[in-house]
């Protein structure tokens, strides 16, 4: 025998010292990246005889399509064919729930922005001039633009929900104190760095290949086959990488990529579609407006005895995911507190503007807002800092510790992360200090806010939480893997990889991630619900697993001279310990070979110890819940409304970090992109319902210029209780509400314009303008001062919140 194929003898190998998970290392794609080298969709080389389409798009709210005349766009030099709903051999929908979506409209628009046609021509630049020369008479009807106007028409895109808990009503007319009000949180663009893009190309046999920028390829998959009438296996979708997704190419990339498909299966050729910015921004739906009317009663401390919350948010002409939505957020509405009695109604209104979808959070940050502003209204009546009315108000540890919806919170960390916060970010001192300061100062006010989070994790549909994958081991010692994730810049295919190269005890090098591609793993969910790495680690890991199990049994039987057990060889190094015989794993992998040893495997993950009731709003919808909290210091200007944020301290759960860099970049983009939505993203409809807000000449995202002066983000020291891939917690949701700390802290500041005697009205996005308008309230005296009145039996009985304080 080949002597170098033998086993060489040295120290057994310490598996325990080796580890690829709980690590920090760079995303697997940075260093393309940063050198451009990285392929997205549009990066894609063309096909011969590639075409490019644009859409044509509705200019009215809503109305009738009494005609359109293509002449002048037929005539358009490079225009090649224009197709309409008439078109489609399938069914014209891409509605991921309820089948009210269409493609393309026919007969009625329904929002300003609606397609109504493709146009297909042979460059990007005349498929969307010849678009804008349609000649479309419309008959105008009467539109819905905002959640009010759709509640007062009781109309909806999905029925009204509600969950309750004791007696809420009766709880707060014997309260000592009672709080009531309104107010409203806007919606966010999505904003992705790359935009919504697909590329389609028809292959043999009725094939179609779509090249798709999306979290939900096998969504992708099943519209554009019902679409062209043919059976899933005819469609391929395949996504390698986005520049961004935020949940708005979990179901509205559909529209896109059966677009791009229908011009390529009519005229049997490579067809590109890639909707600039503006026109982006005019089709796709955004995060959830929602309007709020709201009472509780507590007590003289500060703990609220019952509460009520009537939720409305503004979700558009069709469903889409707006009820999954609106159930998280009534799922998320009591945040980190223990509510004894409390009431909760969500309204879904339909409204002639475009189709509101999945954003970060999915509907969990509009439920705990409501929640947050409450118990801000309650510490300023009582005139206590409201840090310690949160306290007061958290879950407890072993009792007060189940949810409205019946989950026990088994995991609770919050009262420690928030005691390890208020320390490391001296708020006692800050807050002390802020006050000094808006004495001292008549025209900039500082605030200051310490906000909790407790985010439920895992999709609020039980059969979303599976997930497959494959990992390939080739007889040199490299290994492939593939899974049913999507990478988006959230570094999903390098925890992964982590997780595989750790199973097999190989170097992260050796790892290479492909592609999600429908051909491979079928069935996948979407990326979505901060269940990225949960789901798709623990199947990469499963399928490792089985590979492992069959080196060793190989490694065992060929090198332990029959005194080792499968069980006792380890892997580490990059080389396989069996007794006293440590071997290069590339050299196992290779006789493994020879031996007939299968050196690939699917794994397969579900997630357990979920179940839930829609109709009841009962049950386990969440396998366990991340923490976190954040401390924001602002100033404001009294006289323009302008706001910095001087200092924020963040501190969240993510369990046992798979990844430490990644992860607490994960929250640094989080907050932003909250903070962001909170102060400076403004949606704006003119009254014909036609979005102004559609560029990013108009619609402000925070810059850096905009950043806290001084940000401080740790990781807190914490286990999964629940048996997560490697004790780690979700990452990409649960920060996003941190961010509320930035939103509080400047209400605080408003408050101290009329020395904190006043709940200042002010709405999100807390703009410069609507910081203005709200110090001008209190300066004004146009907002009754604090005091916590009795409630009155008769006020509870009628069953709506009492006037704005």
């Amino acid at each position: 025998m080949n002597q170098q194929a033998e086993p060489f003898l040295k120290e057994p190998v310490d598996a325990a010292e080796f580890a690829q998970v709980h690590v920090s290392r760079p995303h697997e794609s940075a260093h393309l990246h940063v050198s451009g080298r990285a392929t997205y969709t549009d990066d894609i080389p063309l096909l011969a005889g590639t075409l490019h389409a644009a859409l044509g798009l509705a200019e009215k709210a809503h109305a009738k399509i009494v005609s359109i005349a293509f002449d002048k766009v037929r005539a358009t030099p490079g225009v090649v064919a224009v197709f309409t709903a008439e078109d489609i051999p399938g069914v014209n929908d891409c509605g991921p729930i309820v089948h009210d979506d269409p493609v393309l409209a026919d007969g009625v628009v329904q929002y300003a922005g609606q397609p109504m046609f493709i146009v297909v021509a042979t460059s990007h630049e005349a498929a969307r001039l010849a678009a804008r020369r349609a000649e479309v008479v419309y008959e105008e009807l009467p539109a819905v633009l905002t959640a009010q106007q759709a509640r007062a028409a009781q109309q909806y895109v999905v029925p009204p929900m509600k969950l309750a808990r004791g007696d809420s009503g009766a709880k707060i007319a014997r309260a000592a104190h009672h709080v009531a009000g309104e107010m409203t949180l806007g919606g966010q663009e999505q904003f992705y760095l790359e935009g919504q893009i697909a590329y389609a190309a028809p292959k043999d046999d009725d094939g179609m290949h779509v090249w798709c920028s999306t979290q939900h390829p096998s969504e992708m998959q099943h519209l554009v086959a019902h679409m062209l009438g043919v059976p899933s296996h005819n469609v391929l979708v395949e996504c390698r990488r986005m520049g961004g997704g935020f949940g708005g190419k979990e179901s509205q990339s559909g529209l896109f990529a059966c677009c791009a498909a229908l011009a390529a299966w009519k005229l049997l050729c490579p067809v590109k579609l890639r909707p600039d910015r503006d026109d982006d921004m005019m089709i796709t739906g955004k995060r959830h407006d929602f309007h709020y009317t709201y009472e509780a009663g507590y007590s003289d401390d500060g703990l609220i005895e019952g509460v009520a919350v009537d939720m409305t948010s503004r979700c558009g002409f069709s469903a889409d995911l707006s009820g999954p939505v609106m159930t998280r957020a009534v799922c998320h509405f009591d945040n980190a507190y223990w509510l004894p009695d409390v009431s909760i109604a969500g309204f879904c209104g339909k409204t002639n503007t475009q189709s509101n979808t999945a954003f970060r959070g999915f509907g969990g940050p509009q439920g705990a807002f409501a929640i947050e502003y409450i118990i801000d209204d309650v510490a300023r009546n009582l005139g206590l800092d409201p840090l310690e009315v949160r306290r007061r108000n958290l879950y407890g540890k072993t009792h007060n510790n189940v949810t409205p919806y019946g989950q026990t919170v088994e995991d609770n960390v919050i009262h420690e992360l928030i005691d390890e916060l208020a320390a490391s970010s001296d708020y006692r001192a800050r807050r002390e200090a802020v006050r000094a300061f808006n004495a001292r100062n008549a025209v900039l006010k500082k605030g200051i806010a310490l906000t909790p989070v407790k985010f439920g994790i895992a999709f609020n549909v039980t059969h979303f939480n599976q997930a497959g994958a494959l990992v390939h081991i080739y007889t040199d010692g490299s290994v492939l893997v593939n899974h049913g994730g999507t990478e988006m810049g959230q570094g999903l295919n390098t925890k992964v990889a982590q997780v595989v190269a750790h199973e097999l005890g190989v170097s992260f090098a050796r790892v290479r991630v492909t592609a999600t591609d429908t051909s491979k793993v079928a069935n996948t969910s979407a990326t979505a619900a901060s269940t990225g790495s949960d789901l798709n680690g623990k199947a990469a890991q499963d399928a490792a697993h089985q590979l492992r199990a069959r080196l060793a049994a190989f490694a065992a039987e060929r090198y332990g001279a029959g005194s080792v057990s499968a069980a006792d060889v380890r892997f580490a190094n990059d080389t396989v310990v069996a007794g006293d015989a440590v071997v290069p794993f590339d050299e196992v992998v290779a006789k493994a070979y020879l031996a007939r040893v299968q050196l690939w495997s699917d794994g397969f993950y579900a997630t357990p110890k979920l179940h839930w009731d829609q109709a009841k709003l009962q049950g386990r919808p969440f396998f366990y819940y991340a923490y976190g909290a954040a401390v924001s210091e602002v100033v404001i200007d009294t006289l323009t409304g302008e706001m910095r944020v001087l200092r924020a301290d963040a501190l969240h759960d993510v369990g046992a970090s798979l990844n430490p860099a990644i992860d607490v970049g994960q929250v640094e983009g989080a907050f932003v992109q909250g903070m962001g939505w909170l102060t400076t993203e403004e949606l704006w409809w003119k009254p014909d319902g036609k979005l102004m807000t559609h560029a990013p000449s108009t619609y402000k995202i925070p810059t850096v210029n905009d950043m806290p002066a001084d940000f401080r983000v740790q990781l807190f020291k914490n286990r999964n209780a629940e048996e997560s891939i490697h004790r780690s917690k979700a990452v990409g949701e649960p920060p996003l509400l941190l961010p509320f700390s930035v939103f509080f802290a400047i209400r605080d500041a408003v408050a101290a314009v009329s020395d904190y005697k006043t709940n200042p009205p002010l709405n999100a996005p807390a703009t410069a303008e609507e910081i203005l308008k709200a110090v001008r309230a209190v300066r004004g005296g146009a907002v009754a001062r604090v005091a916590s009145t009795a409630s009155t039996a008769s006020e509870s009985a009628a069953g709506t919140p009492h006037e704005a304080v």
